[in-house]
C-alpha cells in the first residue's frame, strides 16, 4: 500500500489542501470527450461500467477517431480488487495507452486511479453516478474479490481531470443520487471530528481550515438543495438544484474529505463490509447509517440528529439496518463489525476521544433504535 506523508523540517505534520487539477461540470460531454482528454494523451484506455461501455465505445470512440487518436474500451469486472487492477494494467500496456479514463461508479473509478498510478499515467475520471466522493480523491479503496474492505491505497496525486456531465448523472437511477447525498452529508461531521482530534486527513497530514470549511459548505449545500434535486432526478431532469448537489457530493465532498479527514462514519462503514447481507448495498447508504452511529458516539445535539434524519427520509435513503437488508440482527456479527471499525489502520482514531469496540456496538444498536423511532 502506497502511503504519502509530508513532514516539515521541525518534524511536525503540515496541514494540507488537495484537489483534482481540473474539475469540469457541463452537459453532453461524452460525444466530445477527446477534446478534453487530448491534452493528456492520444491513446486512451477506458475502464467502463457494464451499462455504459457500449455507449462510451460508440460516442467517445467516434470522438477519438474523428480526432485521429486511439481509444480502447474495457468492461469493469464489478470489484476494485488487486486482481482487477492487475488485469487492467496488463490490458492498458497491451494497448499502448498513455492516459487512463474511468467511466462509471466509485469502484470503477478507483480501479482506473489505481491502474494509472501503477502504470505511471495520467487519469481522467468521468463519474456516471453521483453516489460517492471517490472521483476527486487521491485515494482508492481496495476490496477483496469477495467484496470485503481490504485497504486504502493512498495515491501521490489527485486525478488530472474530473468531468461531471450533469445529463449523465441526472439520468442515473435516483438511488445512486441519494447515496451520494448520504456520503456527502458525512463529510462535514467527520472533518469536524478529525479537526477537533488534530487527526490525520486522507493524505496523512493534518486537516486544514479550508478542508473543514469546504466540508461545511458541502453540508450546507446539501441542506439547501438535496430535496428539490431529488425530485428533479426522479424525473431524469437536471436543474440548478441538481447541479449544486452534484458539485457538493462530488467536488466539495471529495476535497473536503481528503483535506479535512474521515472519522467514525467511514470506519464503521468499513466494518459493515464484512456483513454478507450488505454486499450489494451502496457505499453512501451504508455510510449514512454509520453517520447516525457516529452522532450517537458524539452524543450530538438532538436537533442535529433530527436534521440529518429529515434529509435521509426526504431523499429516500435507508435509515435502519432492516432498510439496508439485514433481516436478522446477529450480535456476534455486529460485534465483529465493531471490532473491525476500530482497526488500527482505519479512521476511528480521528475521533476526538477514545472509542472502543463496545462503544461502537452500543452506538450501532442505539442508532438503529433511534432510526426506527422516526420510521413512518
Amino acid at each position: 500500500m502506497a502511503e504519502v506523508t509530508t513532514r516539515v523540517k521541525t518534524g511536525k505534520l503540515a496541514k494540507s489542501i488537495t484537489s483534482p487539477k481540473k474539475f469540469i461540470v457541463g452537459q453532453g460531454i461524452l460525444p466530445n470527450i477527446s477534446d478534453y482528454i487530448s491534452q493528456f494523451g492520444d491513446n486512451a484506455y477506458f475502464i467502463c461500467d457494464e451499462f455504459i461501455v457500449d455507449r462510451a465505445s460508440e460516442e467517445a470512440g467516434a470522438s477519438f477517431h474523428a480526432a485521429g487518436k486511439k481509444a480502447t474500451f474495457e468492461k469493469f469486472n464489478y470489484e476494485c480488487s488487486q486482481t482487477e487492477i492487475d488485469r487492467n494494467r496488463e490490458l492498458a500496456r497491451e494497448a499502448g495507452a498513455n492516459v487512463i479514463v474511468g467511466i462509471g461508479g466509485g469502484k470503477t473509478l478507483d480501479t482506473a486511479k489505481a491502474t494509472a498510478y501503477f502504470e505511471k499515467l495520467p487519469v481522467i475520471i468521468y463519474p456516471t453516478i453521483a453516489s460517492t466522493d471517490a472521483p476527486c480523491t487521491a485515494l482508492a479503496v481496495i476490496y477483496t474479490e469477495e467484496g470485503q474492505f481490504d485497504h486504502y491505497l493512498f495515491l501521490p496525486g489527485n486525478p488530472d481531470m474530473v468531468i461531471a456531465d450533469t445529463d449523465i448523472l441526472a439520468a442515473a437511477p435516483s438511488r445512486f443520487f441519494a447515496a451520494g447525498i448520504g456520503d456527502g452529508m458525512t463529510t462535514y461531521f467527520e472533518a469536524r471530528a478529525c479537526f477537533r482530534a488534530n487527526g490525520l486527513n486522507l493524505v496523512n497530514l493534518k486537516p486544514s481550515l479550508v478542508g473543514v470549511g469546504l466540508s461545511k459548505l458541502c453540508y450546507d449545500t446539501i441542506r439547501r438543495n438535496a430535496i428539490p434535486a431529488m425530485r428533479a432526478v426522479e424525473k431524469k431532469l437536471s436543474t440548478t438544484a441538481v447541479e449544486a448537489t452534484i458539485e457538493a457530493t462530488i467536488y466539495l465532498s471529495g476535497v473536503g474529505a481528503e483535506s479535512g479527514g474521515l472519522a467514525a462514519a467511514h470506519a464503521i462503514h468499513n466494518g459493515m463490509t464484512a456483513v454478507p447481507a450488505l454486499h450489494r448495498v451502496q457505499h453512501g447508504e451504508k455510510v449514512t447509517f454509520a453517520l447516525l452511529a457516529q452522532l450517537v458516539l458524539e452524543n450530538a445535539p438532538q436537533e442535529e440528529i433530527e436534521e440529518v434524519i429529515h434529509i435521509i427520509k426526504a431523499v429516500g435513503l435507508p435509515m435502519t439496518l432492516e432498510d439496508l437488508g439485514v433481516k436478522e440482527f446477529v450480535e456476534e456479527e455486529w460485534r465483529n463489525v465493531a471490532e473491525l471499525s476500530c482497526a488500527e489502520n482505519d479512521t476511528m482514531g480521528n475521533m476526538p476521544f477514545e472509542v472502543t469496540p463496545d462503544d461502537v456496538f452500543n452506538a450501532i444498536v442505539t442508532a438503529n433504535a433511534i432510526a426506527q423511532s422516526y420510521h413512518d
